[in-house]
């Protein structure tokens, strides 16, 4: 005959199926949270991409190298960089709203002259050069991040739905990272846009997997250049790295020269200041405008991101006329007050007779034509 069950036996039975229940519900949950991570992650150089990047100079004992030796990560005695994350003072994020534009309409101008300049926010941007438009780091998600519901998320809103760009002549991807190289954006660009993708090498293991045609995928390896619409389009030195998973440096970076019959542009991708400026100044320039990274620098990197005050040096070594600081208000990235960066450059740019442009997300810079600095961002800092 059976032992009677007790109502505390009942209870655990119902406890152990209820946690069972939840536990189950969690596990779907991360499941569906992370279901787009490893797609995100991108591809791994195999085949006859693999030994073109093994025949590179910059490539050796199995990965791409800078230059120079560098350091993503230098010592910092008596400094605790998760404790300050968590609990420094910094103001890492504006007060209110930043302020948006829509591109106001080009000016008429002989197309053979045209030169102009759409900051979206961080590191894209739309050149408009000679009849021509080519698309710079386009990251439209709202994370930079292989989740998305995990990882920096923007501070301002893209001015513009990414459906909405005009039709471009060439997208420029300058490495890997997140907030440089999101799949999303591309995924959408494949259908919106019939331009090609040029990007460093081995990046194109990325575009691969994401569904990206190999007759759009254009890879470069330093001093390479591709020619189309008119435009000579040239993958020049970064001082850098890359990686979107555990693995690092397993494609290459660069910054990038746009040049036409009678302009160029120059942008640095992320970079830290390194004698290869003074280098590609004076086999390129001069340039009529550059887009510099100013932000997400901090003294526990100082190899791989400049600072604002080298951002200008490096413009000057370009042989630069006007400079678009990019790589700073839309992502927290960094452990510096939100507007610093810009107040930085802006403060150095005057004090070395730089022409300097900082226009708000969605503002379209006439280069020739720029507007005046009103430190707009001060208003929401």
């Amino acid at each position: 005959m059976r032992r009677p069950v007790g109502r505390s036996e009942l209870d655990q039975a119902r406890g152990r199926r209820l946690r069972g229940g939840v536990g189950l519900a969690a596990l779907a949950g991360l499941a569906w949270v992370a279901r787009d991570v490893p797609a995100a992650l991108g591809g791994r150089l195999t085949g006859a991409r693999a030994e073109r990047a093994a025949r590179s100079p910059q490539f050796r004992d199995g990965t791409f190298h800078n230059r120079a030796s560098t350091r993503t990560m230098v010592a910092d005695p008596g400094r605790n960089l998760l404790w300050e994350l968590v609990f420094g003072k910094q103001q890492r994020r504006p007060r209110s709203a930043v302020p948006l534009l829509r591109p106001a309409e080009p000016p008429a101008t002989d197309a053979d002259r045209q030169l102009n300049v759409v900051w979206y926010g961080h590191a894209s941007a739309l050149i408009e050069i000679e009849g021509r438009r080519v698309l710079l780091d386009p990251v439209w998600s709202e994370r930079c991040s292989p989740s998305a519901v995990v990882g920096p998320r923007r501070l301002h809103e893209p001015p513009v739905r990414l459906d909405e760009l005009p039709p471009v002549d060439a997208i420029l991807i300058s490495h890997d990272h997140y907030d440089h190289l999101d799949m999303a954006t591309v995924r959408a660009l494949l259908t919106s846009q019939s331009a090609p993708f040029l990007v460093p090498l081995g990046v194109g293991a990325h575009l691969d997997r994401w569904g990206v045609p190999a007759d759009r995928i254009v890879e470069l390896d330093w001093s390479e250049c591709h020619r189309l619409a008119g435009l000579e389009i040239t993958a020049t030195a970064a001082q850098h790295f890359s990686g979107r998973g555990l693995r690092r440096d397993g494609t290459l970076w660069s910054s990038w020269v746009i040049a036409g019959a009678r302009r160029k542009v120059f942008y640095t991708g992320d970079s830290g200041y390194f004698d290869g400026y003074a280098e590609i100044g004076a086999e390129h320039g001069p340039f009529d405008v550059t887009l510099m990274q100013i932000g997400a620098y901090d003294r526990a990197w100082p190899s791989i991101h400049m600072f604002p005050e080298e951002a200008v040096s490096a413009h000057l070594d370009l042989r630069g006329g006007l400079l678009i600081p990019v790589h700073w208000a839309t992502f927290n990235l960094a452990l510096h007050d939100w507007s610093e960066p810009v107040d930085r450059l802006w403060a150095e740019a005057k004090a070395r007779d730089v022409r300097l442009a900082v226009p708000r997300p969605g503002e379209r810079v006439v280069v020739d034509d720029p507007p005046a600095v009103d430190g707009w961002w001060q208003s929401v800092a």
